[in-house]
């Protein structure tokens, strides 16, 4: 059963829109990603500015980084053409709690990027991204809107879900609808790797201060950023943020020759550490795609050159291009009013 295509409001609709600061008909832009640590994430982040070089993107990278990342780290950030930024840990109100993963603590950092006020719009990338087409259109999405890629529940990473207990997902609600006796579906959900955003010292205020009184939860800043913007949420087709379990999970809905992101985020698949051997490894999309990042990464002739023209950060606002955007094929439920 083909999917029913996204609404046109998600590109048009102006009701309801987050405040901003900024002065109207001025515009500057940048993709940001977060980094932390003394580990090799460092080369992830040199494959995505490499990466956006390659598809001859406009704007910057902006490279949030944390204390603890070494000064070796920064300056060959730095040679590839990076702004590197450092921002202060954000750690939530209690450390005790159950994450599903050890390191998602850090994560909640990455909303000191709402503090960027010096950008109007940014498109926020993980490290474990790579752009292989270029995504500079995502900039004219109206404003107002928090827009990000649904997410999938039904890898055990979501054991402690409602959802994955009775096999319910939001890629695929007519296979396993939600019982009526457990009330209304959950809203939306989005994977909080690749989100475009309005930076906003209000946001960012309030999203701090919201902190301080939310608990943790196993996915940190991911269910806390969908708790926060679950009524700003528009969704985007999945050939933004190709979370590769959607290749073995939900594979009807992804044509992966469409894809222009791809994010590195199953166990086993981060280009840098690849071996094969764990679960889903060896399929021969997977062993493709961990091709194309090295030959991304390996290209010395995308290494940043101080004579090459810097991309553009500042632009005046241009009539949007979003009529150029492929049509969204992804499934939607409808998003109750509270979760």
């Amino acid at each position: 059963m083909a999917p029913p295509e996204v609404s046109a409001d998600v590109f048009t609709n102006t009701g309801g829109k987050l405040s901003t600061t900024l002065n109207p008909g001025y515009s500057k832009r940048a993709y940001v990603t977060f980094l932390a640590g003394t580990g090799d994430y460092v080369k992830g982040v040199v494959g995505l500015a490499k990466g956006l070089r390659k598809v001859k993107s406009a704007y910057r990278l902006v490279v949030a980084i944390l204390p603890d990342v070494p000064e070796e780290h920064r300056e060959i950030l730095r040679s590839q053409g990076c702004i590197v930024h450092e921002i202060e840990p954000i750690y939530p109100p209690e450390n005790h709690v159950q994450f599903a993963m050890a390191y998602y603590v850090i994560n909640y950092s990455k909303l000191r990027i709402w503090n960027f006020e010096e950008y109007s719009k940014m498109v926020y990338l993980d490290a474990d991204i790579q752009v292989f087409e270029n995504i500079d259109h995502l900039f004219d999405m109206a404003d107002g809107y928090f827009y990000a890629v649904m997410d999938c529940f039904c890898e055990k990473t979501w054991s402690h879900s409602a959802q994955y207990s009775i096999g319910y997902c939001q890629q695929c609600p007519e296979k396993v609808t939600w019982p009526a006796e457990m009330g209304s579906p959950p809203p939306l959900y989005f994977n909080a790797g690749m989100f475009v955003y309005e930076p906003s010292r209000l946001t960012y205020e309030s999203l701090l201060q919201t902190l301080r009184i939310t608990p943790p939860t196993p996915f940190a800043e991911q269910d806390f950023l969908n708790m926060f913007f679950q009524h700003k949420y528009k969704p985007i087709p999945p050939i933004y943020n190709l979370v590769l379990a959607m290749l073995w999970r939900h594979r009807e809905n992804i044509e992966l020759e469409k894809v222009k992101v791809v994010h590195y985020c199953a166990a086993g698949s981060k280009p840098w550490r690849y071996t094969g051997k764990e679960v889903n490894m060896d399929r021969e999309d997977i062993k493709m795609l961990v091709a194309k990042w090295w030959d991304v990464y390996n290209d010395e002739s995308l290494d940043f050159k101080a004579e090459d023209p810097s991309p553009e950060g500042e632009t005046f606002l241009m009539p949007s291009i979003m009529a150029s955007m492929p049509e969204p094929e992804i499934s939607y439920i409808p998003a109750p009013s509270a979760a």
